[in-house]
């Protein structure tokens, strides 16, 4: 059985650093540890295969923007044959304090819209999901313009473990289960 363990964010240089690209922050993290080297997925993505534990893992940075990232997952999940069970999206989460992680077995996609594409084009909401806190959102800011703002400095501090820590939870529900990871971080 392969795990596809997808980050979430949006391509470019512009979005390297900003709150919205949490997720791929993860992917690199777990792509850095596991010494993944990354290839294009038909255009639609940065992918690499990966073994953790015994378990294969393709790790997938879609580059369709975060409101289309659907495709890339749907793409290279029915390509590898992955069931959508076997899923694991990592994406940031306003209501969440920096710092946080939350991995669920599976839910809504909570207004998050590279979650919502991913749901749409997997046909279930039946997809582990790891979020990873950005917030708390200040009052007077826009959201969008909140999560495409760049982490200040005292963030990237608190981000730095907080990925270490999604790795290692990411490790636990490959070789323990998901039960022994969410006891983990949640």
């Amino acid at each position: 059985m392969a795990i596809l363990l997808v980050g979430l964010g949006n391509p470019g240089d512009q979005y390297a650093r900003t709150r919205h690209n949490a997720g791929f922050r993860v992917a690199d993290a777990c792509g850095a540890k596991w010494g993944a080297e990354w290839k294009d997925w038909q255009k639609l993505g940065e992918y690499a295969k990966v073994c953790v534990g015994g378990t294969d893992v393709y790790l997938l940075k879609p580059l369709t923007y975060m409101n289309e990232s659907g495709r890339a997952v749907s793409s290279l999940a029915r390509f590898y044959k992955i069931a959508p069970q076997n899923c694991v999206i990592c994406f940031d989460e306003v209501a969440l304090p920096i710092g946080q992680l939350r991995l669920r077995k599976s839910g809504s996609a909570g207004g998050q819209k590279g979650m919502k594409s991913v749901i749409e084009q997997l046909g279930t909401q039946d997809i582990v999901r790891l979020r990873v806190g950005i917030g708390p959102k200040p009052e007077k800011i826009d959201l969008v313009n909140f999560v495409l703002g760049k982490f200040s400095a005292a963030d990237e501090e608190i981000l730095k473990p907080t990925l270490e820590r999604a790795v290692g939870a990411l490790e636990t529900f490959l070789t323990q289960g998901i039960e022994r990871a969410m006891g983990q971080i949640n």
